[in-house]
């Protein structure tokens, strides 16, 4: 498997087997995922939701069972995800978008939930800082911004250690070295991961009133933000 030149064209390449490829590629996906609807308050309801960079839909997946009736955008750059979100989530009411976040207008004061499950770190720092202004305007008041990724600086010493578990964590799985290979050449061409106090900070800043930590351990890390 080679990186391709794209980052929707490297998530078409292994859009049939994602969600195969990444609970053996990315450590305690399933709990961080899970983490997204579970760290929402009992008494919160959702009538619009925004699924940021939705894959093959999981979180989608996961959010129609405690909110049946929402109506969701599920925003990609892979059409071939979006593809199998359009066929795995027949029977709600959803509208499927195919765009970058850069080049999506994102509606004011809409949407009840938006949900991110590993898609931010494909922002630097800068468009971080650019968009959760964005995302804040986006939520009606009470509305909440949901995320789960992984969280530590590319320039810091914790990143390297980090690599050094996570190489081991995927060859676990693959012992032939090849997916740690592409993993490693896909990290250093598409991921800009951030430490989670730097996020918090910008989310502060771009008019959240409270981030709340969801679920954590070590760089991966779940939180919700309210506007």
């Amino acid at each position: 498997m080679r990186v391709k030149d794209t980052l929707a064209a490297e998530f078409d390449q292994f859009s049939d087997s994602y969600t195969e490829d990444i609970v053996r590629i990315v450590p305690h996906y399933l709990r961080l995922l899970s983490s997204l609807s579970e760290g929402l308050p009992d008494n919160f309801s959702a009538a619009n939701i925004l699924d940021l960079g939705c894959g093959n839909g999981n979180v989608t997946a996961l959010l129609r069972k405690k909110y049946p009736d929402a109506e969701y955008t599920l925003l990609d750059a892979s059409a071939d995800m979006l593809a199998i979100c359009r066929e795995r989530l027949s029977g709600i009411n959803m509208n499927c978008v195919r765009s970058y976040f850069r080049d999506y207008t994102f509606p004011e004061d809409y949407f009840d939930l938006i949900a991110a499950n590993f898609s931010l770190h494909h922002l630097d720092s800068v468009e971080k800082q650019w968009i959760f202004p964005l995302l804040c305007k986006s939520l009606k008041q009470g509305g909440i911004f949901t995320c789960a990724d992984m969280m530590v600086n590319k320039n810091s010493a914790e990143h390297t250690r980090l690599v050094g578990e996570w190489r081991k964590f995927i060859n676990a799985s693959y012992p032939d070295g090849e997916k740690w290979a592409w993993m490693a050449e896909h990290h250093d061409a598409y991921d800009w991961p951030d430490d989670y106090t730097d996020q918090k900070s910008w989310l502060h800043s771009a008019g959240f009133r409270r981030v709340d930590t969801n679920w954590r351990t070590g760089y991966w890390v779940s939180f919700s933000a309210v506007k």
